[in-house]
Order: C-alpha cells, then sequence, then structure tokens
C-alpha cells in the first residue's frame, strides 16, 4: 500500500493525538506531520529492531495472522459484503484472548444483549458484492 492509500485510513480511524506504532514502510512517515498530531513511531524491521519499549507491531500482527488462519480453516469464503462483520469476530476473540474460558463466555454472551440480526437484513443489498456464484 502506498501513503495516498494508508494515511486517509488512519485519519478516518484514529483518535487525534494518538500514539501510531508502524514499521518503517515509506507510506507511513508523513503521518507524525498530519494536522491530527499523531505521536508516530517505529520499528526498523530491516535492521532486525521488533521492539522498543512500548513500540511494536507485535498486536496487530496477530490479529491479521489469526483472521488469515480462521479464513484458510474455517470461513473459506469471506465475501466483501459481509467483511465487515468478520472482522468484528475476531476484533472481540482478539480483545478477550487473555481472558479465561468462562470469562470469555460471559463476555461474549452479555454482548448478545438487545442484539440481533434478521434474516432479512443479513441477506439486504449493501451495495457490496456478495461473491455468490449465479446458476
Amino acid at each position: 500500500m502506498d501513503s495516498d492509500t494508508l494515511i486517509p485510513f488512519v485519519e478516518e480511524h484514529t483518535a487525534n493525538g494518538a500514539r501510531v506504532y508502524t514499521d518503517e514502510s515509506g507510506a507511513y512517515q508523513s503521518l507524525a506531520n498530519l494536522i491530527n498530531g499523531y505521536d508516530h513511531e517505529t520499528v526498523v524491521h530491516s535492521l532486525m529492531e521488533y521492539v522498543r519499549g512500548p513500540v511494536h507491531t507485535n498486536g496487530v500482527e496477530s490479529f491479521w495472522s489469526m483472521l488469515k488462519r480462521a479464513h484458510k480453516g474455517t470461513f473459506h469464503k469471506m465475501s466483501p459484503k459481509h467483511l465487515n462483520r468478520y472482522v468484528q469476530e475476531f476484533v472481540a476473540r482478539h480483545n478477550m484472548r487473555e481472558s479465561g474460558t468462562v470469562e470469555q463466555m460471559r463476555e461474549t454472551v452479555a454482548r448478545f444483549v438487545g442484539r440481533r440480526l434478521l434474516y432479512s437484513r443479513l441477506i439486504a443489498d449493501n451495495g457490496l458484492s456478495s461473491a455468490a456464484r449465479s446458476e
């Protein structure tokens, strides 16, 4: 990816003044100069630097690794239409990864309260492809 893609994404999804840790990719270099004033620090993987104090990319790399394993092992087809649902599922799993089994079950059930997904909404057109084969 290039900075024209990454920078607008970071600006849209990151709080003003947030600490942003990345690798040394040139696409991230202008983060510190943005109007939102991000505290941007990098680790330099090419110099075998992976962690410097609190600065690392291990958490996000672990998250994407878990999502990719799920795609290959369980969810063989993640359609663009529902991709956000899959990602949110793994955000929850990632955030609970250090909790015990019973606590994970409690947190999962607590998130069900007041939420339901009707079949009509599940199949409704949201402008994205379901990538379903037409017969």
